[in-house]
């Protein structure tokens, strides 16, 4: 399956941004999505992830200000992030996994497709 990734863009600290990812797949109800972020010098973290049946999981640093959601109908993950930091500054990558499970979320090598990432800078 294909990915891409987009919605990306530079916000002022508390500001929003709404994070899309189109799926080429027409099977992409059946994976596990996932958000990942990486910033300049640091490694690739897990930022949430969104099983089949829209149960949700979310690292503890976006927790109550990130919002991951799914759409079957249009191929397509969300990611809703509000209260935006600078912290929050990194390129953003969607993946996806056909057969992820609940203690694996977290993992990157997991994922078995990725996005190309889309750029979020967040200034102070």
């Amino acid at each position: 399956v294909q990915l891409q990734a987009s919605g990306g863009g530079l916000v002022q600290a508390g500001g929003s941004l709404r994070l899309s990812c189109a799926a080429s797949d027409r099977t992409f109800s059946s994976f596990a999505m996932g958000w990942f972020r990486q910033a300049p010098g640091k490694e690739r973290e897990f930022v949430a992830a969104i099983f089949r049946n829209t149960g949700t999981y979310y690292a503890d640093s976006v927790k109550g200000r990130f919002a991951i959601s799914r759409d079957n109908a249009k191929n397509t993950m969300y990611l809703q992030m509000n209260g935006l930091k600078p912290d929050d500054t990194a390129i953003y990558y969607c993946a996806a996994d056909s057969s992820l499970i609940l203690s694996s979320i977290q993992r990157y090598e997991q994922y078995d497709y990725w996005g190309q990432g889309t750029q979020v800078t967040v200034s102070s």
